[in-house]
């Protein structure tokens, strides 16, 4: 049984904060919450009591009648200063929802409100779930925050991508699902046991390379060859892993997304390129999500100036093929390293496809969508995969399992794409 600190910050996601308390609860944890002022105008203090068995606080001058005891402890005799005694006894410290304001405070070091004095005052770890608008999330000053407070050792939740609280907006901003938050504090908490895992599966230490975007292949100094990839699917999984301890390199090609906080980037724009960080970086990874949209073919000779359209009534292009990167970082990798490729597949035939890659070049799972569908895929915030797990780098013939993830946001889908990753090298 451990011990976890709530904190609730101002926003509509606060209701979910509720169900996240359940859900820790029913796992055997205790759970104390702090709400600051603005919070109480979304969710009430009763609907938090009732559900710990334990005073709610949201001042520091208020009296805590349990003098900052959690549920499994008796009572000290004296009456302590909250942000101190509460912390002291906690095991982890959660943040959920942390709005743009009470993120701007924490980074700052700002201790104005109890919440905020209790994150100064801690030192078990410190977990922090953004929520909030769009806008507010991707704004620079955020993202500065964020990266921070990762530096200084919190650990960032990643928001999910879906509708907002504003009607008919939509975009990255929402809380992420309880049962994730719940799943990242427990491998945190003394033991590591993710939820529902039955067992250790700390992504802690675990290097993660992450490939997201779409590589171009220049005709001439302005014009391309290209995709329509976004990056959301890989930025997606970056996050997850991220979230759950990994220490993630984000290799971007030509992606417009802001990185999630705590990833090292590096900016990639050709198939070489690309090519060539993933040599630099595959070595010293231990797991590979190869989810960026590869050029199969670019351009023999590319113009070094702007092709003129007056020049020429006629503009022929050759082209050759690319180096198959994802075949050679195979080619080369080494024991315990975990390497997933991304099938883009278009209409039938698709699972077909994805077997076909799996064991031609040797990888421990192919994630698969259809492209040809308008609502998941390419530059779209949902999708639909099929995972094909193999047989760790020998797969030959079909695949050993089939898991089929049913249409939801990236987010949701990266989670279940870092579940079957967790359950290929668990089977090792």
């Amino acid at each position: 049984m451990s011990r976890i600190l709530l904190g609730v910050s101002g926003g509509i996601a606060a209701y979910k904060a509720l169900e996240l308390v359940r859900l820790a609860t029913a796992a055997g944890h205790t759970v104390r919450v702090l709400q600051t002022p603005a919070s109480r105008r979304f969710v009430g203090e009763a609907s938090f009591a009732a559900l710990t068995g334990a005073p709610v606080l949201h001042s520091e001058f208020q009296r805590d009648p349990a003098r900052g005891a959690f549920p499994d402890q008796p009572a000290p005799s004296h009456e302590p200063l909250s942000h101190l005694e509460l912390a002291a006894n906690a095991d982890l410290y959660l943040i959920a929802p942390a709005s743009a304001n009470t993120i701007a405070k924490l980074a700052s070091g700002i201790a104005d409100n109890l919440l905020t004095s209790c994150a100064l005052a801690a030192t078990c770890p410190l977990v922090i779930a953004p929520a909030m608008n769009a806008r507010m999330y991707e704004h620079p000053a955020t993202q500065a925050n964020l990266r921070t407070l990762s530096e200084r050792g919190a650990r960032i939740v990643a928001p999910d991508v879906g509708r907002l609280a504003s009607a008919g907006e939509e975009g990255v901003g929402r809380l992420a699902d309880p049962a994730r938050l719940l799943a990242v504090c427990e491998e945190l908490l003394p033991g590591g046991a993710r939820a529902g895992q039955g067992g250790s599966s700390s992504w802690t230490g675990l290097r993660v390379l992450v490939t997201a975007g779409g590589t171009r292949e220049p005709i001439d100094s302005v014009r391309f060859v290209g995709n329509s990839s976004s990056g959301r699917m890989g930025l997606a999984l970056a996050a997850a892993a991220r979230a759950r301890g990994a220490d993630v390199t984000l290799v971007a090609a030509n992606v417009a997304l802001p990185a999630p906080a705590g990833v090292t980037r590096r900016e990639v724009g050709t198939a070489a390129e690309l090519a060539l960080v993933c040599e630099q970086e595959f070595p010293s990874c231990d797991v590979l999500l190869m989810a960026a949209a590869v050029a199969d073919f670019a351009p023999a000779s590319p113009s070094e100036g702007k092709l003129k359209k007056a020049d020429r009534s006629r503009l022929e292009l050759v082209l050759e093929p690319t180096a198959d990167v994802l075949s050679g970082l195979a080619a080369r990798r080494q024991d315990g390293q975990t390497l997933v490729g991304f099938a883009a597949e278009h209409g039938d035939g698709a699972i077909e496809a994805g077997r076909r890659k799996l064991a031609a070049k040797g990888l421990d799972a192919v994630v698969v969508n259809d492209i040809s569908r308008a609502d998941i895929g390419f530059d779209v915030d949902a999708n639909e995969v099929t995972i094909l797990i193999g047989a760790g780098g020998t797969a030959e013939g079909p695949a050993i399992e089939q898991l089929h993830v049913p249409r939801a946001s990236k987010e949701q889908v990266a989670e279940a794409i870092l579940d079957a990753v967790q359950r290929v090298r668990g089977g090792r």
